[in-house]
């Protein structure tokens, strides 16, 4: 299981560098930021390396004076420590913790091996492919170590996006210094970083962007019925099995009423769930026009053909709340910003990587193109993967990205779509959706059917209240 800090701000690069700044000019010195982050640091290698030797590895920049910093804290501390690096800072505050180190420093290509490794040669800021020989001798030492910590990113992974630049696997766990980063939750983050720490070291991080958190629930109230509770219309189409998941899922998940509304007699769902037979596009909107509705769902299942597009567009114009996914973010395609922007009521998508491709542009960084696409169309975008993306029009953006691999089945995407109504028909959070949808999968062990995550949403959901 990979560890993430919760509700932690997430920053870029360039906003790290303005919340430092402020920090300087509030009156902290350079010098004094860059001892805090390496006592930080220190102090989870001490945690767990548990006694053994250390190598640091020390770069020529403000990453490479905070491992210096860190191998003065270790030594002072009476760990067995050595330093290699690939070039000493030349200024500032790094230069002068390299100059407060009065031991040896070998080089990174004859460096020995030892059992606790620190990788302080590249952190933050980083925009280029490491050069092979330092790669090859970084992968070296962290393949040898039994313990292996990166100074605030792995060295070859760019910052702002997760990209590969050559970061070695293996990483035990990353330091976060003052914020995460986006690596942290993006891409090859996710595989390359380890276990992520947040250390706080005095910096204020002003931002929207969050990690997610386990959400607070409440059981429902004495007074509570069945509409209050949140009513919760799964349009299905021409494939019942996912439209069927979907409703399942929000019952579980705690709507009050569902309703199954399909072309044809539907069976195999619950007893609890409202089986409605809707012939046409004249029933749907008489549907869809009950106030009490507190989320509709559409798409999964729904097809591609003409009836499902009719059934589309009756949802669309709808006044109820929207939940879209599957089929029908297909048939919206590149007229998604379009077509839902005119929306008064509130509107989620829930595309994977594929999906959000034939809908937006995907420039930038995951969490900047979700952020985009949010805006442009009016609506949340819960942009699914291993580094799931929650963004909404008004600038907030949380990330998803400790879910089981296990997730990536047939279905689940189906559940998660009738979570995400059934919590926000109840007055909840598409963010609650992502997290009990995470920890369901968890709960459901390995090689589970989207039938079997259903089952442990309730327990799930137990779990925060």
């Amino acid at each position: 299981m990979r560890i993430v800090p919760p509700a932690a701000p997430i920053l870029r690069a360039e906003q790290m560098r303005a919340a430092e700044q402020r920090c300087f000019g509030a009156g902290v010195s350079q010098s004094e930021l860059m001892e805090r982050a390496s006592l930080a640091v220190a102090r989870e290698v001490a945690r767990l390396g548990a006694g053994q030797p250390v190598l640091v590895l020390a770069g020529p920049g403000n990453n490479g004076g905070d491992a210096y910093g860190v191998a003065r804290f270790l030594r002072d501390w009476g760990h067995d420590v050595a330093v290699a690096s690939i070039g000493r800072p030349a200024s500032g505050a790094a230069a002068e913790n390299a100059a407060a180190w009065h031991d040896e420093v070998e080089s990174l290509e004859q460096v020995s091996p030892r059992p606790v490794l620190v990788d302080g040669l590249f952190g933050t800021g980083m925009s280029r492919a490491l050069d092979a020989p330092v790669a090859a001798q970084l992968a070296r030492l962290v393949a040898a170590a039994s313990v292996s910590v990166a100074i605030d990113l792995p060295s070859g992974i760019e910052t702002d996006t997760g990209l590969d630049l050559g970061a070695p696997g293996g990483i035990t766990a990353t330091v976060a210094l003052g914020a995460l980063k986006p690596a942290h939750l993006l891409g090859a983050g996710l595989s390359k970083c380890g276990h992520v720490l947040l250390a706080d070291i005095g910096v204020e991080a002003a931002t929207e962007w969050r990690s997610i958190a386990r959400p607070r629930l409440e059981a429902p109230g004495p007074q509570a019925h069945k509409y209050g509770r949140g009513l919760v219309v799964v349009v299905a189409g021409s494939m019942a099995g996912a439209s069927r998941l979907a409703a399942r899922a929000a019952l579980h998940g705690g709507a009050g009423y569902v309703i199954l509304a399909a072309p044809e007699p539907a069976s195999g769902a619950p007893d609890a769930i409202v089986h409605r037979t809707i012939d046409g596009r004249d029933a749907l909107a008489e549907l869809l026009a009950d106030p009490r509705i507190g989320a509709v769902v559409i798409g999964p299942g729904l097809g591609r053909d003409e009836a499902a597009m009719n059934r589309l567009e009756v949802a669309i114009g709808c006044e109820r709340d929207l939940v879209i996914d599957g089929d029908a973010l297909s048939l919206l395609g590149k007229t998604a910003a379009e077509r839902l922007g005119t929306r008064k009521a509130s509107t989620l998508l829930t595309p994977h990587s594929g999906e959000f491709a034939r809908m937006f542009e995907a420039a930038g960084s995951k969490i900047e193109a979700t952020l985009a696409a949010a805006k442009s169309s009016g609506a949340t975008v819960i942009h699914k993967g291993a580094d799931t993306v929650i963004a909404s029009a008004g600038g907030k953006v949380v990330v998803a990205s400790a879910a089981p691999s296990w997730l990536s089945t047939a279905g689940t995407g189906d559940v998660l779509a009738g979570l995400v109504a059934a919590r926000h028909a109840a007055g909840g959070s598409a963010d609650e959706a992502v997290w009990l949808h995470s920890r369901a999968a968890r709960r459901a062990g390995p090689a589970f059917a989207a039938d079997d995550l259903i089952a442990q949403i309730p327990a799930a959901m137990g779990e925060c209240l």
